[in-house]
């Protein structure tokens, strides 16, 4: 655990030279992890130059000895997964069962990103003059920074820097001050033991405050990918454009399911209770409002609210433990403040509600309305707010008025109908018959509105973390009109 409390740089792991310190609790028990000496504005130019001067060498290294890392990289990970299973258990309040679904998402992006290695395609296009080809190269985009978020900080964070070297990249990573360990330090572990080579991954943990702007504004990393809210996303994409940087933004959710009157009603309670409660609701696509038809919705509310209440929240290490704790105190007292709002303003409770430290119990509303602050809101958190809608018609109106648009649920008889409803709902990516929360490694991940720009996954990430160039030769000599 020692080597965590320090930066890992160029291959070495070295004490931050700020004269703050980031302090890594416990949200079950409130009990320090460990204390981290945080990184100031000279470690985060170390560790870009150290990732600008390994970038080329990895881009040109033999593809089978990438494939052959990647492959080690796999094997790394499995044989720590018990190790990384604990660390999201007790720095980010995982419980065991969203912990090995968040290492599964993990492991599925890494033995994706192998098969980038290989799909760097180019292409040669024909020219409008004679005797000339267009050749069209896909190239690494060179150093890529890396801002790591705290509610799925593994799958997350690996979800940008797998591909992004696999593409040819390198990467420096800051990780969420919640989860430096799960959302960075680990890495530096990981592909450490993997044997990649030194100044390829580069982890700085500091404080917003102190590296925050300056890990965008830096002139060597070409783009930056984050995951987390809105605000902050907004803030990186204005210092970026005025940088003239890429980024790749995947930010807030207000994610709408949908229940039909022809719906399933056990199966869509199910789905629900699964979409809202993984991780206590601390998910981007996350389940925020459940709509139902006003035919089957006192059906489904009494078969929800059934459900909830079987559900085990508590202890996270517990492997029956569904629901866990919130990530820190501010983000409960939040909560709190729309759930109470919501209730003064006509939204009744009807089974949760109770909080002890961070922990939360799962919480169930109805009588919601659009405009109440739990509707209107991320709430990432446990509360489910149950809204009536008179017809399909208004349930679509209903999803779409949010300024969110990341993910969604639509649960019908009719798959066919249920697919033509989504498309009239404006978000990147819905779901018939399922809940909100899904991700593959091999298709596209991503929002519309202030959910965020730019698509995770497959030959979408490919896309994003390289750029073209476009080589024209010619094999005969131009005419010029000139002379």
């Amino acid at each position: 655990m020692d080597q965590f409390t320090k930066q890992y740089i160029n291959g070495t792991w070295k004490l931050g030279s700020s004269e703050k310190s980031i302090e890594n609790l416990n949200p079950y028990t409130g009990e320090q992890i460990l204390t981290i000496q945080s990184a100031n504005r000279k470690d985060l130019d170390e560790a870009f130059q150290a990732a600008k001067e390994a970038q080329p060498k990895w881009a040109d290294m033999i593809i089978g000895e990438k494939q052959e890392l990647f492959q080690k990289l796999v094997d790394v990970m499995v044989a720590e997964k018990d190790t990384i299973i604990d660390w999201l258990v007790k720095e980010s309040g995982s419980t065991r069962i969203k912990a090995n679904i968040e290492f599964d998402a993990a492991l599925g992006i890494a033995k994706e990103s192998i098969s980038f290695i290989t799909r760097m395609a180019g292409s040669i296009l024909p020219s409008l003059f004679p005797n000339k080809e267009n050749r069209v190269y896909r190239l690494p985009k060179g150093v890529i920074g890396v801002i790591g978020p705290w509610n799925f900080p593994f799958h997350l964070t690996m979800r940008s820097v797998a591909p992004a070297l696999a593409t040819g990249n390198s990467v420096v990573i800051k990780p969420a001050s919640d989860t430096p360990v799960t959302s960075g330090l680990i890495f530096g572990m990981l592909f450490e033991k993997a044997g990649f080579p030194q100044g390829l991954v580069n982890v700085v943990v500091g404080k917003g405050s102190e590296i925050g702007d300056e890990f965008v504004v830096h002139p060597i990393p070409k783009l930056i990918s984050f995951t987390g809210s809105t605000e902050v996303g907004r803030r990186i994409g204005e210092n970026a454009g005025r940088n003239l940087k890429d980024v790749a933004l995947e930010l807030g959710g207000n994610n709408a399911m949908v229940v039909l009157k022809d719906a399933n009603i056990e199966q869509a309670a199910k789905a629900a209770v699964f979409g809202k409660f993984l991780h206590q609701g601390q998910i981007c696509m996350a389940i925020n409002r459940i709509i139902v038809d006003k035919e089957v919705h006192d059906d489904f509310v009494n078969e929800f609210a059934k459900l909830v209440g079987q559900l085990k929240y508590g202890d996270p290490s517990d492997p029956s433990t569904f629901v866990g704790p919130v990530i820190n105190k501010a983000q409960i007292e939040r909560i709190q403040k729309d759930l109470n709002d919501s209730i003064e303003q006509g939204a009744e409770l009807i089974y949760g509600g109770k909080v002890e430290g961070c922990l939360m119990q799962p919480t169930v509303l109805k009588n919601v309305k659009n405009d109440m602050p739990i509707a209107q809101n991320e709430i990432f958190g446990p509360v489910a707010a149950i809204i009536k809608a008179e017809h399909e018609h208004e349930a679509i109106e209903i999803a779409n008025d949010s300024p969110y648009g990341l993910s969604g649920s639509i649960f019908t008889e009719d798959r066919h109908h249920g697919a033509e409803l989504a498309m009239k709902i404006d978000t990147g990516m819905i779901h018939v018959n399922d809940q909100s929360v899904n991700d593959e490694a091999h298709v596209p991940f991503g929002g519309e509105k202030e959910s965020g720009l730019g698509r995770f996954n497959g030959e979408w990430a490919i896309n994003k973390f390289t750029t073209v160039k476009w080589i024209g030769v010619q094999s005969g000599y131009r005419e010029y009109p000139i002379f």
